[in-house]
């Protein structure tokens, strides 16, 4: 399943990088989520994990910057989900 743009120039990544590390709270399409983040091995993976509050919703991917000009995995979940989480995750 090849993208056939680059990912680290995309408005994904500029807001991935947006998003706070740690563990912070979210609203997610008028949901509460908590998010923890991690940006690890120098930038060269961000972990996102997030749950919503109060429900069973659950986002998680890890993102790799420096293959091939960005790879996302997303666990358990399509690209779709993680890509539309990061794009309208707003930090509380």
């Amino acid at each position: 399943m090849g993208k056939m743009h680059l990912m680290n120039e995309t408005e994904f990544y500029t807001k991935l990088l947006a998003l706070p590390n740690g563990a912070n709270d979210i609203f997610y399409r008028e949901k509460r989520y908590l998010l923890r983040k991690e940006t690890l091995l120098d930038g060269k993976l961000i972990k996102i994990y997030a749950e919503e509050l109060g429900a069973t919703d659950i986002v998680s991917g890890n993102y790799y910057p420096t293959m091939k000009n960005g790879m996302l995995k997303p666990c358990e979940m399509s690209d779709k989900k993680v890509i539309d989480f990061v794009l309208h995750a707003k930090p509380i």
